[in-house]
């Protein structure tokens, strides 16, 4: 990213040579990403982040799509992103969309049965994210998106936790549009990509130049579209070791946890999740609490999503798993990256295990 931060920081729609030299990592950018998706580059919408990315996908669909009648259909999860949920509800609230949130069950699975229910003349849009950034269960798109192809619907699915670990083939996976996060996978903050596969209505949410195809205006933010482009690649190519690698070292982290701390549950499905994921509903504890006893431990920790840290609210994702709230409010949220240790999973799980002590009264989990 540094050259495009320094010398080569030309606007990307200029004609003149440091324009050029924009442009042409501009270019490059979008193929990587579009090699990676097996997609076109043409296929390929840069945006600020996952949020927008959700945002684009939904209303864009949708908007374009009203003429289906008063009442135009979307289906989508309770266990979404807020950009997602609350994208949905605007939708709902202020334009008259018609909103189904299809249940899941208790490891936060969807069943794709429920989706073929549920699916009316109407629908315009389904909406399942690839895998769940609280629980880390993994969604089953293929079997989604078989259903809404024949049904002739539009199938979009947040990736954006699942960018760095899992299959991201558009055709594969059967999607019609997908969301990705740079700083999920090591990249920088404030850069995602919208996957737009070619022929699908899509109205434009931010309006002004024809950047993007005139799909997002704005001038192109070119070294965090370079670090996307790098950071995407570098984890895709070593997703397979690093899969192995962070399995092993969740599993070695669920067994310290459940085995230290008395009571302490998983949640979420313990196979089907993405392989750097742990979390747990924890009695006798408050997740907020013990993710500040944590901190002061040096263990970065979360009770679910960051984007909702803080909230009163216990985690909506728990509540639609059939998490009573006094439970839910015990959650605790634990996962590795590339440069994760053994020894620092060794001392996340006593860190745990004695903040959980503390705040229980007693000399230990």
């Amino acid at each position: 990213m540094l050259p495009y931060l320094t010398e080569k920081y030309g606007n990307a729609s200029s004609l003149h040579r440091w324009g050029q030299a924009a442009l042409t990592a501009l270019d490059q950018a979008r193929r990587t990403i579009a090699e990676i998706l097996n997609a076109d580059p043409k296929e390929i919408v840069f945006t600020s982040g996952g949020s927008e990315s959700d945002n684009l996908a939904l209303r864009g669909v949708a908007m374009a799509l009203r003429a289906k009648g008063p009442q135009a259909h979307i289906i989508t999860t309770p266990i979404e992103h807020h950009a997602i949920l609350n994208t949905a509800a605007q939708l709902e609230r202020e334009f008259g969309f018609e909103v189904t949130r299809v249940p899941v069950d208790r490891r936060g699975g969807v069943n794709p049965d429920d989706i073929a229910r549920a699916l009316t003349p109407r629908t315009v849009l389904i909406s399942v994210m690839y895998a769940n950034n609280e629980v880390g269960t993994v969604e089953p798109l293929a079997e989604i998106a078989r259903m809404a192809k024949k049904r002739g619907v539009l199938f979009h699915t947040d990736a954006v936790q699942a960018g760095g670990y899992l299959p991201l083939d558009v055709n594969e996976l059967g999607v019609d549009l997908m969301s990705l996060g740079a700083h999920k996978f090591h990249g920088p903050k404030g850069v995602g990509v919208l996957y737009v596969r070619a022929g699908t209505p899509l109205l434009p949410m931010q309006t002004g130049g024809s950047h993007e195809r005139s799909r997002r205006a704005g001038t192109e933010n070119i070294p965090y579209i370079v670090g996307i482009a790098t950071a995407l690649k570098i984890a895709q190519d070593e997703r397979a070791a690093t899969n192995v690698r962070l399995t092993a070292l969740r599993d070695k982290m669920v067994e310290g946890i459940l085995e230290r701390i008395v009571g302490a549950e998983l949640t979420g499905d313990p196979k089907n999740r993405l392989p750097g994921h742990a979390s747990f509903v924890i009695p006798g504890a408050i997740g907020d609490e013990m993710v500040l006893g944590l901190d002061l431990a040096g263990v970065a920790a979360s009770t679910g999503s960051a984007c909702t840290a803080g909230s009163a609210e216990p985690s909506h994702v728990l509540a639609a798993m059939g998490y009573p709230a006094d439970v839910a409010r015990g959650a605790l949220r634990l996962t590795l990256g590339r440069g994760n240790t053994d020894a620092e999973v060794e001392y996340a799980v006593n860190a745990a295990a004695e903040v959980v002590g503390k705040l229980r009264g007693t000399s230990g989990g």
